[in-house]
């Protein structure tokens, strides 16, 4: 049976007839609907992971249990489970073990363009790349046999596109795979110096095996069009380029992207006179290329930032795009703003009021940045927000420490800002701290995290008490507040800037996408009242307007919140219609 699947559910799909077991992973768009659809197969245990070195670790530790495991995150997600995965590419694998990284070319939902090849290489990781739907349940069922007959993990990677287009893929029975026995074996599994050196020149062993095995493998194929140009792609930009240039080049197109399989390069190369390397990000396939002595054209022609497309590969290598049909209308721009209601809106708004330095994290609420809040000044990546502020204020001094604030979500608090508070109580810097809780991970579309209280499937299970935890780990000072409140949460800021001592400010009102949430009726304006000041302008919600000099409010928008009426001066936007 055939079905339409997106490249992240294929690849679920082939997690489930390769027999695994165990799947722990942290959300990342383009790369989150692999976890939730194989949350969907009961015989297979998933599970959200605090962060994605806690998940790589889970598939580690399942792999020496003798299970299939697997643990899935985007581009910069690998940067934090690369820790782990460096020290398991010594000591390889009982149970097969499979990480998919999914990288983000144009920064689609991203802080970074990084290209996860990379990662192969300085690990010494087979890393496989399908190119369709089809192909990410085909090359995730291979992974596993690779990595059982080469004892190592496999990285599979992918893009947006792939990870997001829908193509036909046949479905198959699940295979299951008894638990291979556990047997105790320090000299493989604990990474001692006495150990681990050894293991270098095992996994350089294992490279040149890989090198043999790609160089055979039927994942690599070269499509020859008896022509005098040829190209070398893999993943989405194969199929750009097939799109773009059709049969007028013969192709190689590669499956296994590290290590690659240089005779078959050089077989390409011998059969024409012209070769290029279309490759998005980084130059992986064209050095290697140069090194071995195999003349390419590469970034000479195609660029090293952004997504490819079919028009960008005709521009680079024919000089031309073809005509396309144009409409004679602009299309208004569309900048991305927080929802109405939402409850990161009124906190903003207070932070901007109060002129203060903004140490910013990752999440719906970094779109706290974009006018007409403005009230972000930094952000780096998941986590930093809390570290940042207190190396900010460790420079700037006492005076700093009254004007300046982190903020982070709560999902992001979990994986990765606990520390950073660990180190402002530990050392001592007067800092404010606020965990903006909306009871959800909002940002990758509302997955469950470890304060929410339910799990993947949205069973009950415990909650991090965020307030407990806080005190535990040495704040003194714990506050929280409702952001709807405006009032509230500006006295609220102002204590805790003043204190002298570090403190923690929760901003707790859940999403205002949460199915349970009920809303009020929608606001009205009374124009009689109305000056047409557009003061309610200042907190950016996009059920506001103005509309003959006079504010306006969306009805199909408004949630009711509230936190606009505050800022009228007079009281013009009310619950009640007014009466003619």
């Amino acid at each position: 049976m055939k079905k339409l699947l997106l490249g992240n559910e294929a690849v679920a799909r082939g997690l489930y007839e390769a027999g695994v077991r165990v799947v722990s992973s942290y959300p990342g768009t383009p790369s989150t609907e692999i976890t939730e659809a194989a949350a969907t197969y009961e015989e297979i245990y998933c599970e959200w992971a605090s962060n994605e070195k806690v998940a790589a670790e889970v598939a580690a530790g399942a792999s020496f249990a003798g299970a299939r495991s697997f643990c899935a995150q985007k581009h910069v997600g690998l940067n934090v489970a690369a820790d782990p995965l460096f020290t398991m590419s010594y000591i390889g694998v009982n149970g097969g073990m499979v990480l998919a990284v999914a990288d983000d070319p144009g920064l689609h939902s991203s802080q970074n363009e990084q290209d996860s090849r990379n990662y192969a290489i300085a690990a010494k990781l087979p890393m496989l790349e399908p190119a369709d739907s089809a192909e990410c349940r085909d090359f995730t069922k291979l992974a596993y046999e690779l990595s059982e007959q080469f004892d190592t993990p496999v990285l599979l990677r992918l893009t947006t596109r792939v990870a997001h287009s829908r193509s036909p893929v046949e479905l198959y029975e699940r295979e299951e795979y008894a638990l291979k026995p556990y047997e105790k074996n320090p000299a493989k599994n604990v990474m001692l110096p006495a150990f681990a050196k050894p293991k270098h020149y095992k996994v350089e062993e294992r490279t040149q095996k890989l090198s043999a095995w790609s160089d055979e493998a039927d994942i690599n194929v070269l499509e020859d069009n008896h022509s005098e140009v040829g190209v070398i792609a893999s993943g989405a930009v194969y199929q750009y380029a097939k799109e773009a240039l059709g049969d007028t080049v013969s192709y190689l197109k590669l499956g296994m992207v590290h290590p690659l399989p240089l005779k078959k390069i050089q077989e390409l190369a011998s059969k024409v006179k012209t070769l290029y390397v279309i490759e998005e990000l980084d130059d992986v396939i064209e050095s290697f290329c140069k090194k071995n002595g195999i003349a390419v054209h590469g970034k000479d022609v195609f660029p090293r930032c952004d997504e490819f497309s079919q028009n960008v590969i005709r521009q680079c290598m024919l000089g031309k795009v073809p005509e396309s049909k144009k409409v004679d209308a602009e299309t208004p721009g569309r900048p991305p703003v927080m929802c109405c209601g939402c409850p990161h809106r009124g906190l903003f708004y207070a932070l901007k009021k109060a002129k203060v330095y903004v140490s910013g994290d990752i999440g719906c609420y970094t779109l706290g940045a974009s006018a007409p809040l403005s009230a972000i000044d930094t952000c780096i990546c998941m986590g930093a927000s809390v570290s940042a502020l207190h190396g900010y204020n460790k420079a700037r001094g006492k005076d700093a420490e009254q004007k300046s604030v982190a903020v982070i979500g709560d999902s992001t608090f979990i994986h990765s800002g606990i520390t950073g508070l660990i180190d402002i109580a530990y050392n001592q810097s007067n800092s404010v701290v606020i965990i903006l809780d909306n009871s959800i991970t909002g940002m990758t579309g509302h997955q469950q995290n470890p304060t929410t209280g339910y799990n993947i499937k949205g069973d009950p299970t415990t909650a991090v008490d965020l307030e407990a935890l806080c005190k535990a780990v040495g704040i003194k000072r714990v506050r929280v507040c409702d952001p709807y409140n405006l009032k509230e949460v500006e006295s609220v800021l102002k204590e805790e800037l003043a204190a002298e001592e570090p403190s923690v400010i929760i901003s707790r009102r859940p999403c205002a996408l949460l199915k349970y949430v009920k809303h009020k009726p929608s606001l009205v304006v009374d124009t009689e009242k109305c000056i047409g000041c557009k003061a309610c302008l200042g907190i950016g919600c996009p059920a506001i307007s103005v509309h003959g000099g006079k504010a306006a409010i969306d009805r199909t928008q408004c949630v009711g919140c509230g936190v606009c009426t505050t800022l009228c001066p007079k009281s013009a936007i009310t619950e009640q219609e007014v009466q003619a």
